[in-house]
């Protein structure tokens, strides 16, 4: 009888410990991502984003180059777990008015590459998660 009460509280600890693992592991996309975008492989610049997402929802900010106090709101994003699939808005103030890019990517491990575009403009980019 010791012997089955034993086995049984070793059991149930242990999927105690599994569920308390499975319930911490990060998610694939939240976190800050490094990398660059531009039209060509001659034509890059340095880009940073801070992702948060929180099973359903995705937020966060995009930093072109080292100027941190920059940070542009997404807007319009979403993130599929089952495909790697991603999608960013953000609307970028300029002097001369603003400029909306629509970002379409696909997250694999710690990298995420895809495709940008704005007005006419369009290129690739790559991130790699810090």
């Amino acid at each position: 009888m010791k012997l089955r009460v034993t086995a049984l509280f070793s059991l149930v600890a242990c999927l105690f410990f599994v569920a308390s693992v499975v319930a911490q592991a990060p998610d694939p996309v939240s976190g800050t991502w490094t990398g660059d975008w531009g039209p060509s492989a001659g034509d890059r610049n340095k880009v940073t984003v801070d992702l948060k997402w929180d099973g359903k929802a995705l937020t966060g900010n995009i930093t072109a180059g080292d100027n941190v106090k920059s940070a542009i709101p997404l807007t319009k994003n979403t993130f599929d777990p089952k495909t790697g699939a991603i999608h960013l808005e953000a609307t970028a103030p300029t002097p001369r008015g603003s400029v909306h890019y629509v970002v379409d990517g696909k997250v694999e491990k710690n990298a995420m590459s895809g495709s940008w575009n704005h007005d006419n403009r369009k290129g690739d980019f790559k991130l790699t998660k810090k």
